[in-house]
């Protein structure tokens, strides 16, 4: 084998053959992009937040892949969504950023209020979703970071309860205590939406 120019900067792909991502990087972070900006977003709960966060994470991977000490890796999107939620987990933690939390912009309340005044089933089927929608959120906001992770993997990204382990770094007991005390504090918080059972 020849002497490589840099680090190890490769990738096994589907076939196990190696693949260069410094040299496309570009192309593989907006490949990328999509995916881990949905995800800081449902983590963080604000857009602008989440496009901050994105950004972070792809300056993170670019400078973990331009070591000297880079290694080969198996599975880059598993480590980048690794990276992501670290990387949303340490801004929840910080709890700096709430302070810049928005409040709805005006378009959005007087859409609010256009919506609930209106007489057409179609606007207020739309109302109570929205409505559904923002308890959802609401009640996912008390969850603590690392349920929120949790919850969010396992229901939105459909990843199984060992991914989980994986990219949080628990145990699957730790993540499975995670879920069950998300689920318990979700349906608590939701239990007039589904007949007050618990």
């Amino acid at each position: 084998m020849g002497l490589m120019a840099g680090p190890a900067l490769a990738a096994r792909t589907e076939t196990g053959q190696l693949r260069d991502i410094s040299a496309d990087f570009t192309a593989w972070m907006a490949s990328e992009q999509r995916r881990v900006f949905a995800l800081c977003q449902r983590l963080l709960r604000d857009a602008d937040e989440a496009d901050s966060a994105t950004q972070d994470v792809f300056l993170k991977a670019y400078n973990a892949l331009h070591k000297e000490d880079a290694k080969v890796l198996d599975d880059p999107a598993r480590w980048v969504t690794r990276i992501a939620v670290n990387t949303c987990l340490d801004r929840l933690r910080s709890q700096r950023w709430r302070f810049w939390r928005k409040r709805p912009s005006q378009q959005d309340e007087q859409l609010i209020l256009r919506l609930a005044s209106s007489s057409r089933p179609e606007a207020e089927d739309r109302y109570f979703a929205a409505q559904i929608q923002a308890r959802l959120e609401t009640a996912l906001a008390k969850l603590s970071p690392r349920q929120r992770a949790t919850f969010t993997l396992r229901h939105y990204d459909d990843l199984s309860l060992e991914e989980i382990g994986n990219l949080l770094d628990l145990d699957i007991g730790t993540v499975k205590a995670h879920m069950h005390r998300a689920v318990v504090k979700l349906r608590n918080e939701l239990r007039d939406l589904y007949g007050g059972r618990r």
